[in-house]
């Protein structure tokens, strides 16, 4: 094996349809307080946004967002 040159290594296309990509933030309770889900959800491709308050709201939002996205 030679030093300093590696093969390079292949593209590789997504596993995962990009379509059904959330990104989820939750919020750290105060300390002392009992666990929640709070946070911050979007919606990669649309760019829908909600601030949500429990993991029931959470939840409907992702299934609202994905029955409005089309079958590929």
């Amino acid at each position: 094996m030679r030093q300093g040159k590696e093969s390079p290594v292949p593209p590789s296309q997504p596993s995962l349809p990009t379509d059904r990509v959330f990104v989820v933030q939750f919020r750290a309770p105060p300390t002392g307080a009992s666990p929640s889900y709070e946070g911050l959800a979007e919606h990669v491709v649309s760019g829908q946004v909600l601030r949500f308050h429990s993991l029931e709201e959470l939840l409907a939002f992702m299934v609202s967002v994905l029955t409005e996205v089309p079958a590929p």
